[in-house]
C-alpha cells in the first residue's frame, strides 16, 4: 500500500505502508542507533513523536516480549529506510510489521531516510503525519493546524494511573498497599514521569524494591512508603509543563539521597534554579560520548531527549558534573554536600552500551 511522509516545512516523501493502515501526526526525530528498535519503540520519552531510524536496515531480529520498555508502544509512528518481514533470531515471536500492525501503530518504508535526518538536522525537528488516506496536499493543510508537539503535558499520558511495586521476584508492575511491609532490604520512591523497564530491573538488581508512583503524587504521599532513596524518571516532552513535579522535588531534596534520570535531570536542574532549552534536533541514539568533569573520563551513552539544562542559573549548591563533548551541553548536575545527582543519558542503557550502569551503585552507596 502506498504511503507519505509529509512534514511541517511542505517536503513529501512516498514510500510503502509499514504496520496499520491509516494516518498519525507527531514531532519528527531521528535515532541514529543500529539496533534496539524494540526497545526504542516502547519508551515512554519517544511519546507523542514519529522515530526515523538512520540505520537503514530495521526489524532483522524480530520482536519478543523480554524486550519491551513499557506497557505498550509508545511513538506515534515508525520512519525506516527497509523493513525486514522475515527476522532471523530464536527469540523473536513477531515480525517488526506485524507487531506494529496488532498495535495499530502506522509505519512507513522505503523513504529516503538519509534525506529526512539532513532536513532535521537542518532546519530542526518538525511536526510531521504518515498517511495512507491522504493526498499529500490535504495533510498539509491539515499537518498547519494541529497542535504542536511542546504544546501538551505528555507526562500525563505516560505515567502510570496506579501505584504499583516492583521487585526481584515479580519483574513485573505488582499492586501495593501504601503500608506494605517491605519485601527487599532497600526500598525506593520512584516517580514516574515515564519511567523504562529496564530502570526498575537495574535497581532490583541491587536488592531493591521499588515504590512507582505517577508524576502527579505529593512529597508527603512518597515519603509515606518511608523509602531509604528517590528517583525521578525519564519522560517525554517539554519540562516547561512541570511546574508541579519541580515544586514536589523541592520538597523531598533534604529529605532522601535523589537520583534523576534524563527528564529527571531537567527536573533536578529547575529545582535549583536553572531553566531549559530546546535542542534543535536533540540527542536520540546509542553512541554520544560524555566527559566526567571531576576525573576526566569520557563514557559512551544511550540518549534520548530533545531538551537541556541551561547552566547559568543553577543555585544553592548544584553544580554542572558532565558534558556532551559533541555539543558542550550539560549531562549532568552533582549537590556539592548533598546526596543529590543526575545524569541526562540512560545508565540503564537498553538499548546502548552498559558503560554508566556504575551510576546505580553510585546511588545505592549513597542510601548508606
Amino acid at each position: 500500500m502506498k504511503c507519505i511522509l509529509v512534514l511541517e516545512n511542505g517536503a513529501v516523501f512516498q514510500g510503502e505502508s509499514l504496520g496499520a493502515a491509516g494516518t498519525t501526526n507527531g514531532e519528527l526525530v531521528f535515532n541514529t542507533g543500529m539496533t534496539g528498535y524494540q526497545e526504542i519503540l516502547s519508551d515512554p520519552s519517544y511519546a507523542g513523536q514519529i522515530v526515523t531510524f538512520t540505520y537503514p536496515l530495521i526489524g532483522n531480529y524480530g520482536i519478543n516480549p523480554q524486550d519491551h520498555e513499557s506497557r505498550r508502544i509508545q511513538v506515534e509512528g515508525l520512519v525506516v529506510r527497509n523493513s525486514v518481514d522475515t527476522p532471523s533470531n530464536w527469540r523473536a515471536e513477531t515480525s517488526l510489521h506485524q507487531y506494529l500492525k496488532e498495535n495499530d501503530i502506522v509505519g512507513v518504508q522505503g523513504i529516503d531516510t538519509r534525506a529526512v535526518t539532513r532536513a532535521l538536522r537542518t532546519q530542526g525537528v518538525m511536526m510531521s503525519t504518515i498517511t495512507t488516506e491522504e493526498t499529500a496536499e490535504a495533510a498539509l493543510l491539515r499537518l498547519q493546524n494541529t497542535p504542536p508537539y511542546a504544546s501538551r503535558d505528555m507526562n500525563q499520558v505516560v505515567t502510570t494511573t496506579e501505584v504499583y511495586l516492583w521487585n526481584r521476584s515479580s519483574n513485573a508492575p505488582l499492586p501495593i498497599a501504601p503500608d506494605a511491609p517491605r519485601t527487599e532490604t532497600k526500598r525506593i520512591a520512584l516517580l514516574d514521569c515515564g519511567v523504562k523497564y529496564n530502570i526498575l530491573r537495574s535497581l532490583a538488581q541491587y536488592e531493591c524494591e521499588c515504590v512507582v508512583y505517577p508524576c502527579t503524587a505529593t512529597a508527603d504521599e512518597i515519603m509515606k512508603c518511608k523509602p531509604d532513596g528517590i528517583v525521578l524518571s525519564p519522560g517525554p516532552g517539554d519540562p516547561a509543563h512541570l511546574g508541579y513535579v519541580v515544586n514536589t522535588v523541592k520538597q523531598l531534596i533534604e529529605k532522601k539521597p535523589l537520583l534523576g534520570i534524563c527528564l529527571g535531570n531537567q527536573i533536578l536542574g529547575c529545582a535549583f534554579g536553572s531553566k531549559t532549552y530546546k535542542l534543535k534536533f536533540g540527542h536520540r541514539g546509542s553512541n554520544h560520548p560524555v566527559k566526567d568533569l571531576s576525573t576526566g573520563r569520557v563514557y559512551i551513552t544511550s540518549q534520548n531527549h530533545g531538551y537541556a539544562v541551561d547552566p547559568d542559573g543553577l543555585k544553592d549548591g548544584m553544580e554542572v558534573a558532565y558534558l556532551n563533548l559533541n555539543d558542550g551541553t550539560v549531562e549532568g548536575l552533582r549537590h556539592k554536600q548533598l546526596p543529590v545527582f543526575s545524569i541526562q543519558y540512560h545508565p540503564e542503557a537498553s538499548p546502548g552500551p552498559a558503560d554508566s550502569a556504575y551510576f546505580f551503585h553510585e546511588f545505592i552507596q549513597s542510601l548508606k
